[in-house]
């Protein structure tokens, strides 16, 4: 590993020198608040140095991807920051995953021999890897402490891996997505100016896995700016709310599921939100009846619709507050400076017409980072820079977007092709379904046939929900098989499950 600096010129803000600003020009400013206990920047740096010294000791060698597997944690945000130090990555990791499904990433990304737990979930990654694990003991301070050790060495190079997601798996095993520090500093650079002690700190409310890119890259985003991050380790609308009032936050990231709970909630009514200024909100699909739900219930918070995915490093378009108050709302809205992007037929690359639906193709200004897939014969050569998202979306004539599932969600029924989305948004309408998803049932004749799992808020059955979307999508598209279901199988990124959802489609009796 070689620095990346230069004689006479400032070190760039890559992970290793984060919070070197808010530490050394306001050490006691909070930087975490995980339940009771507040993490200052002082204290977050010091650990983020125990982290790095303690990995060297156990002989971490320059391009290892360390596993972690925590919530949001001292421990696994001061390996974020630590690890880079000794020359490694780390490879962040659900920790709810199965010991099965924990073993598929671990051989995906090729980690070290060592990795890294909370105290809950060690003995979990040590049976699923068979490694040695070391936890929350890697960042504690001892007694008598005056200052964290370090064995400070180069500084990482733009090349060098910066830390490790993978995508989320809800079709097939999740695929490891490396980011250099080379691409995460200027997306941090980006929405980060240089820290300024006399800003006072505001306050965000992180409530998304850190494991997902929205939650990683904003919580890095916020620790750049010297601001303060309340952290929940797992969602509950009712916490939710009462962590926004107690601490006064005044932002917070969101999937609509989690926003959908939180303006259901008894407290909603009730709990004090005069902080709250800002609402983003993506990683799944939000309905116009949602959002303009949200807006009439929190009129002084200001909403942004987000769009992109792990390989993008985020988000690639956005849809802004200005744009909430147009017939836009359906749209997740139009690419961000620096991004480029194209509609295409999936078949054959070619574009499509304004408003058919197609896949979407992405180049950034930076380069994509891509898992590597091995060619196939007759494949579709994508051009160099562009990448396939596998997201299928219109465009109108404005230049915004508008989501239809994904590419390998669609529906073959018979040799009619059609996203689950256009189902799932006539079922939306009706005044009696609170959620839906729809899937591709197998079916011997038809190949596929139309599933959909409905959760209700009141006395209505299958055979009237058919019925209440005939006339509205093809006759082909009619849900042929409806379940009622106590809720819709969610993952922690908030996006439909595809393969439970497959089990109660196609469960007994269904």
């Amino acid at each position: 590993m070689t620095t990346v600096d230069q004689p006479g010129t400032e070190r760039p803000r890559d992970l290793v020198t984060l919070v070197d600003g808010a530490a050394g020009k306001d050490p006691g400013r909070v930087a975490l608040v995980i339940g009771d206990e507040e993490i200052t920047y002082s204290g977050l740096a010091a650990a983020a140095r125990r982290a790095a010294t303690a990995l060297r000791r156990r002989g971490v060698q320059a391009g290892w991807r360390i596993p972690v597997a925590d919530d949001a944690s001292l421990l696994s945000v001061a390996a974020v920051l630590g690890a880079p130090r000794a020359g490694a990555a780390v490879a962040l990791m659900n920790p709810r995953l199965t010991a099965g499904e924990i073993t598929d990433l671990v051989t995906t990304a090729g980690t070290g021999p060592l990795g890294l737990a909370g105290s809950r979930y060690r003995e979990h990654l040590a049976r699923a890897t068979g490694q040695v694990v070391l936890g929350p003991e890697l960042v504690a301070a001892h007694p008598g402490e005056a200052h964290a050790p370090d064995e400070p060495g180069p500084g990482p190079a733009s090349a060098d891996e910066a830390v490790v997601l993978f995508t989320s798996g809800t079709t097939g095993t999740p695929k490891a997505v490396p980011f250099t520090h080379g691409l995460l500093a200027p997306r941090i650079a980006a929405f980060a100016p240089p820290f300024d002690p006399a800003v006072p700190p505001s306050v965000s409310l992180m409530c998304v896995p850190i494991v997902h890119i929205g939650g990683l890259l904003g919580l890095l985003v916020s620790l750049a700016r010297g601001n303060t991050t309340v952290v929940q380790t797992r969602f509950d609308a009712g916490e939710w709310l009462a962590l926004v009032a107690r601490h006064r936050v005044s932002a917070s990231f969101l999937v609509p599921t989690m926003l959908h709970r939180i303006l259901e909630h008894p407290d909603f009514g009730t709990t004090d939100l005069s902080s709250l200024t800002a609402v983003t909100y993506g990683a799944a699909p939000a309905s116009p009846e949602l959002i303009r739900r949200a807006m009439a219930a929190l009129p002084d918070v200001a909403f942004s619709n987000v769009f992109g995915q792990t390989e993008t490093m985020g988000s690639i378009t956005a849809l802004g507050p200005e744009d909430h108050a147009t017939e836009k709302l359906a749209s997740v809205g139009r690419p961000l400076p620096g991004v480029e992007t194209k509609v295409v037929d999936p078949g054959t690359g070619e574009a499509v017409p304004v408003g058919a639906v197609g896949e979407l193709w992405v180049k950034t200004r930076d380069s994509v980072t891509t898992p590597s897939t091995p060619a196939t014969p007759g494949a579709l050569e994508v051009p160099a820079g562009w990448l396939r998202t596998g997201d299928m979306v219109s465009g109108d004539e404005d230049g915004y977007l508008y989501p239809a599932g994904r590419l390998s969600d669609t529906i073959n029924r018979g040799g009619e092709k059609f996203a689950p989305a256009e189902v799932e948004a006539v079922l939306a309408r009706h005044p009696k379904v609170r959620d839906v998803a729809v899937a591709g049932v197998p079916d011997a004749e038809m190949g596929q046939r139309v599933g959909a799992a409905v959760v209700v808020s009141g006395p209505v059955g299958p055979g009237e929900l058919r019925e209440f979307c005939r006339g509205k999508v093809a006759a082909f598209k009619l849900p042929e098989r409806i379940v009622l279901v106590d809720e819709i199988p969610y993952n922690d990124f908030g996006k439909v499950a595809r393969r439970p959802l497959l089990e109660l489609l196609s469960a007994e009796g269904a």
